[in-house]
């Protein structure tokens, strides 16, 4: 058995990347709290499929296309999406993109689009929601990171001085959005075993990797994540702020 919360019943919450993977579970455990959740994602087959899926909810997912690339793009979204459910109380930051890629081939513009599909959305995105979670008495947004920086894996450099730099910008909002206690956090992901791992990365001897670094065994999955975010969403985080909070099964 797993919590509910009621204080996320009725809340608006709003999910950038959430036709698949990690970013489907958030969709569909919001949800199921009987939250009003929009989403965002350039892949409407997927959303689509999502939203058919939940069919037993309190509310409805509202889908809505979003390059969340195109910061204008992203603002009227985000207007948009307001004006239909109301002001956020609760944004999640997921969108993210972990292509792999090497130093020596990397293009400016290869550069500035990593940038803007893993760092700079979560930073314009905090700034479009945080005047209605003022004027809502406060709210929480969860900023998606990764270990992968953090073990130092190797073939993303992109990606993980992307996502260093989302622990940054945690640090860098806490204080100054704690003072309308508007809350923002760090979800940290290890490896999480979503349908694209499988098919790109995972392995025999990613299998094996897992079996010795994780201390638990299984895969880490896109639930595990979700409901974690769901405790820092819910009022029962209310003092929790500027952290990092790592699922990643105790990668050594």
């Amino acid at each position: 058995m797993f919590a509910t919360y009621p204080s996320l019943v009725d809340r608006s919450v709003l999910i950038t990347g959430g036709a698949t993977g990690i970013g489907a579970a958030f969709v569909a455990h919001f949800a199921q709290q009987g939250a009003r959740v929009a989403f965002f994602d350039i892949d409407e087959k997927s959303a689509a499929a999502l939203n058919a899926s939940l069919t037993d909810v309190r509310h409805a997912p509202l889908s809505l296309p979003c390059d969340v690339t195109d910061i204008t793009a992203l603002r009227k979204t985000i207007a948009a999406a307001s004006q239909e459910i109301g002001a956020f109380s609760v944004l999640i930051n997921n969108a993210a993109n972990d292509r792999r890629h090497r130093l020596q081939d990397t293009t400016p513009e290869e550069f500035e689009q990593s940038i803007a599909v893993n760092l700079r959305h979560q930073y314009f995105a905090t700034q479009a929601v945080v005047p209605g979670m003022r004027e809502l008495g406060g709210g929480s947004i969860i900023c998606l990171g990764s270990t992968g920086w953090m073990i130092k894996n190797a073939g993303y450099p992109m990606y993980a001085m992307a996502k260093s730099a989302v622990r940054g910008l945690v640090n860098g909002l806490a204080r100054e959005l704690g003072q309308d206690r508007i809350r923002i956090n760090a979800l940290v992901p290890g490896w999480v075993i979503t349908e694209k791992q499988r098919e790109l990365w995972l392995d025999e001897a990613g299998e094996e990797e897992i079996r010795r670094k994780q201390c638990m065994p299984g895969h880490l999955g896109a639930d595990d994540l979700a409901r974690a975010a769901l405790f820092l969403a819910a009022d029962d985080s209310q003092m929790c702020t500027g952290h990092d909070f790592i699922v990643d099964g105790g990668w050594a």
